[in-house]
């Protein structure tokens, strides 16, 4: 019986591409700002070749690599959450997803206004905990609704749980997905609801993600129609907006996602479970944290013996990321256009060291080959086995 356990470290990106100055990253290495931190440690990720991958120098590298690794180059033109999963499923994005560094325009947040019936206030590129700290009151005095946006392509929602409930910012964001289509198709929309007193405002766990349809046919789509299960974990269906999707289950943090993941290991299935550890990126990525996330990665590494140990002779572990988050570049707070990790391990595996290569569309190559299904001209990538 055939598994394959895919994690995403969200935003744990190994070094700026030869395009990141197209995008402002030039200098952008979200792990070697990580290193840098006292609170970095990594031995099981290094056994397994993470210092081996071509380009990494920040540490020494010891001893031959366990796994399959490789260094995966994104092919998309973009640097965030979608349409690197997008990739890694096997999708190409041609065309950046839409922006907004000015704010929506009029014709959107009237529209917006009109079908929820409240008003609006911010919308301009704001951090997340910032926006609540300095509009939180207003929105509570007058029940409008604090939007904003960010480097990426994002139409996010902020409400108080006491005055508006979720359920209801959770229908806000629906009205604002049908909106948002053709050229203002954002990536996602995201409801952001918060509690507390001013001046302590804090998010809680019960964000929620809107994603836009898949332009094509993932991986998922033809694993689910080939009969075999797929599984998310976290984000993963919001991503994906539900297509192609088996099974889910949300996660409130990085610990929550790992012990799902350890369930699901527990588990008779045959088929994919995708994960998404979103922490590095929304905790400690944005808020240039370098400790917190150096934390983060420290906490998934004394996880992965675990991880292993419970891996069966037909299983396989893949470990990659979407994008980068450099938590050390000061010049933001926004992703970063880097290259990723890509780490395989299993039984069945001769280690070694594939080079970079040219797109994350890879993974879902590879994915498919190993359940072997013909995907058909569906993949661009090449499989790693």
């Amino acid at each position: 019986m055939k598994r394959i356990f895919l994690i995403v470290l969200d935003s744990f990106g190994i070094g700026a591409m030869e395009n990141a100055s197209d995008y402002g990253d030039s200098g952008a290495n979200t792990l070697e700002s990580v290193v840098k931190s006292p609170y970095f440690s990594m031995p099981n990720m290094a056994k397994l070749g993470l210092f081996h991958m071509d380009g990494v120098t920040c540490a020494e590298r010891s001893g031959q690599p366990r796994a399959v690794i490789a260094r995966l180059q994104e092919a998309s033109k973009g640097k965030d959450t979608t349409i690197g999963h997008w990739e890694i499923a096997g999708i190409y994005s041609p065309k950046p997803l839409p922006t907004y560094p000015e704010g929506f325009p009029a014709e959107v947040i009237e529209a917006f206004e009109r079908q929820t019936g409240r008003g609006v206030l911010c919308n301009r590129p704001y951090s997340g905990t910032e926006v609540i700290r300095d509009y939180g009151q207003e929105h509570i005095q007058t029940g409008k609704l604090i939007v904003y946006t960010s480097a990426d392509s994002v139409f996010q929602i902020a409400a108080h749980e006491e005055v508006v409930p979720v359920e209801e910012l959770y229908r806000y964001c629906q009205i604002a997905r049908q909106i948002l289509q053709g050229e203002h198709g954002v990536g996602r929309v995201i409801a952001r609801p918060f509690v507390g007193k001013e001046g302590n405002y804090e998010r809680t766990s019960r964000r929620h993600d809107y994603s836009l349809v898949p332009p094509c046919k993932t991986m998922l789509d033809v694993m689910q129609e080939a009969g075999y299960a797929t599984i998310g974990v976290g984000k993963i269906r919001d991503i994906f907006a539900g297509r192609g999707i088996s099974e889910y289950v949300y996660t409130q943090n990085n610990a929550d996602g790992i012990a799902r993941t350890l369930e699901y290991m527990d588990r008779e299935f045959e088929g994919l479970c995708f994960v998404n550890l979103v922490d590095f990126d929304s905790k400690y990525g944005h808020r240039n944290d370098v400790d917190g996330y150096a934390k983060a990665l420290a906490e998934f590494d004394r996880s992965l013996p675990k991880i292993m140990e419970k891996l069966r002779e037909e299983d396989i572990l893949m470990i990659t990321a979407d994008h980068g988050c450099d938590p050390g570049y000061t010049v933001s707070t926004d992703h970063t256009r880097e290259y990723v990790p890509f780490l395989m391990y299993g039984s069945s595996l001769t280690p070694r060291n594939l080079g970079t290569r040219k797109t994350f569309a890879d993974v879902a190559a590879t994915v498919l080959q190993y359940f072997q299904i013909c995907p058909d001209g569906l993949v661009r990538g090449e499989s790693m086995l």
